[in-house]
Formats: C-alpha cells, structure tokens, sequence
C-alpha cells in the first residue's frame, strides 16, 4: 500500500519539474512587460496591437510619412481613413541675403492685378507691408496706415510720383536688390514722416529729392557717379545720422552734410581730393564736430594725409589710405 503512496507522489512530483521552465519563462517576461507598464494578461497579438514587441518587451517605434507640403488635409488621407492629427503646414520663410530677418510673401509674378488687395499677395503685419522676393514689377497699392515697406529682391526698375500718393504714415521704404534706374524725382517728397530710404543693390545714376525727415539714406552700389547727386542735397537734413553711398563711382565728397550726421560711408569710389572745409570750420580753430564719428574713404585714390587740416575738428580720423 505504501509502495503505491510513493509511487503516486513520485508522479506529481515529475509533473511539477517538468512544468517548471516554462513557468519561469512566464514569469521573466511577466517581468519584462511590468517594467513598461504592460498588462501581463495581454496575448501576444494584443501585444503587436500596443506597439509592444514579443520577443525583447519594448516598445515598437514606428517611423511614417508626412504628407508633402501644400496637400490639403483632404489630399493626404486615403477614403475612409480616419483622420487623427492635423497636417504639418509651413510656415513663411525668410530670404537668403539676410536683410532684417522679416517673412517673405507668397509669390506672384509680373505686375499685380490693378485694386487686388495687397494683404492678399504680400504679408501684412500690423502696419508693416513685406513683399520680398514676389517677383513684382511695381510697386503695389498699399495700405493707407502702411508705415514700414519691404520689397527686397524683387524686378521693380522704376518708381513713379503717385506710387506712394497719400502714405502720410509711411517712415521706411526698403527697395533692396531690384533694377531701379529710374525715380520721380518728387516720389518721395510728399512723405512727411519718411525717416528711412534703402534703394541699395539697384541701378540709380541719379537720386532723387528726398524730405528733410531723413535719419537714414542707403544708396550703396549704384551707378550715381558724380553727377548722380544733387548740389547740397543733404543740407536741410537736420536729423540725418546714417548716409551710405558706397560703390558709386562718386568722385567727391558731398558738401554741406548737416551737423546730426553720424556715419558717412564712402568706400569704393572715385574720390581724389578733399576741401580743408568740407568736415571742418576754417574760421572757428575750436570748433569741434562730436556726432561725425564713423568716416569710410578706404578704397578710394586720396591720400588722407594731404589734407589734415580736413580732420582736426573731428573726434575720429576717417578710415582710409594715409600714404
């Protein structure tokens, strides 16, 4: 009776060993699973279904596709799919030349539309108007309270006298990098709050009269040339800090260049000679010009140290060729 005890036990027993490594194979992965917050109950398709791999326990990484830019959100859903995140949309870029790091519109071509609103083919921020790189011919019709304009890198080859009639609000035009040769000479006169004219990188032989609320006149590389500029143009200027007008093949310093003028670059030119009065005051010796801090002549064929008498009144010599 006994033998029959042992040999019952002894069969459970065997059961109970051979059961034993799959057992400890569950529970290491029961483990696996709790480390990633996994419910170990899950079945191994339930598993593929939460991104979970069988094998190693971790998460699935899957890695899709995103619809090109400028699909509708229609265009990038098959019929019938689900839709369960917006669309990547991108946003305004700015130009590759750098300027002032503004948007850049959306592009259009030739000359807009007569009334086609301008919101509507450049950026309209606030009361600044940014239509760089839109391939315009022209400028168009802004906005009445428009108080900053950019039309940077564009093919616009002349401004005319009613291009900005009636902008009384507008302080600065920036006309960077187009193919103006040719400008009213009264188009921007009628500006009263004009502060800032950048016409830089065009094809000017000849600038234009400007209102006397300028602080900042940019015409750097041009085609102005001695003739380009107007006798005592900058004179009634009062407030003018900032004039460039490098690359211009310019053979002269301009006179009469107001007392608030802070910079005046004139690199890369055609200049020769200086007057001993053009910076100075002859009759006063204890005169002494403050705000004149930041002269460039370099690149120019004047020997600086021809003409000191030039520069004693300044608080800062010129940058220039002294030999």
């Amino acid at each position: 009776m006994k033998t029959l005890e042992y040999i019952v036990c002894g069969f459970f027993i065997l059961k109970t060993l051979a059961a034993f490594p799959s057992m400890q194979s569950r529970l290491l992965d029961l483990d696996v699973y709790d480390n990633y917050g996994t419910d170990p109950n899950l079945l191994n398709e339930d598993l593929y279904d939460y991104g979970i791999d069988v094998i190693t326990g971790e998460p699935e990484v899957e890695i899709g596709t995103l619809p090109p830019l400028g699909l509708s959100r229609e265009a990038s859903f098959d019929e019938g799919e689900e839709e369960d995140e917006l669309p990547l949309r991108p946003f305004p870029t700015t130009h590759s030349s750098g300027g002032s790091g503004a948007p850049a519109g959306p592009e259009i071509s030739g000359v807009p539309p007569p009334g086609a609103p301008t919101c509507l083919l450049c950026v309209c921020l606030g009361s600044s108007v940014y239509c760089d790189d839109a391939k315009l011919e022209a400028i168009p019709e802004l906005p009445k309270d428009t108080t900053h304009f950019y039309a940077r890198y564009n093919k616009i080859s002349s401004i005319k006298k009613n291009d900005f009639a009636h902008m009384n609000m507008l302080k600065r035009i920036d006309l960077t990098g187009n193919q103006i040769s040719r400008i009213d000479d009264d188009a921007f006169l009628g500006l009263p709050a004009l502060e800032e004219l950048v016409l830089e990188e065009n094809k000017l032989a000849q600038l234009p009269a400007l209102p006397a609320s300028m602080i900042v006149i940019d015409a750097s590389h041009n085609k102005l040339g001695s003739r380009g500029i107007h006798k005592e143009a900058f004179k009634d200027m009062h407030n003018l800090q900032n004039l460039y007008l490098s690359y211009n093949n310019i053979g002269y310093v301009p006179m009469s260049l107001p007392e608030s003028l802070r910079s005046l670059h004139l690199q890369n030119n055609n200049i020769q000679m200086m007057l001993d009065d053009t910076f100075c005051n002859l009759k006063d010796l204890n005169y002494i010009r403050r705000a004149l801090e930041d002269i460039r002549l370099d690149g120019n064929p004047i020997n600086l140290s021809r003409t000191p008498q030039a520069y004693v009144c300044l608080p800062r010599l010129p940058v220039g060729g002294l030999v």
